[in-house]
């Protein structure tokens, strides 16, 4: 299960050790999944904005 940091003041050091300590605790594997869904995520955000994929290079034969 996931917690939730709670600071009574913005403090961004203890945000990152926050979040250090949360990837740390995954796995190799989960870390790995968890960034190759954010990167389908992204893809589509961007598509559905107007951003086309970049072209392809054609190696003539």
């Amino acid at each position: 299960m996931r917690s939730i940091l709670k600071l009574a003041r913005h403090n961004t050091e203890k945000e990152i050790d926050f979040e250090l300590k949360y990837l740390r605790s995954l796995s190799v594997k989960k870390r790995f999944e968890m960034m190759f869904k954010k990167t389908k995520e992204i893809v589509k955000l961007l598509e559905r904005h107007g951003h086309r994929k970049p072209f392809e290079i054609i190696k003539r034969t």
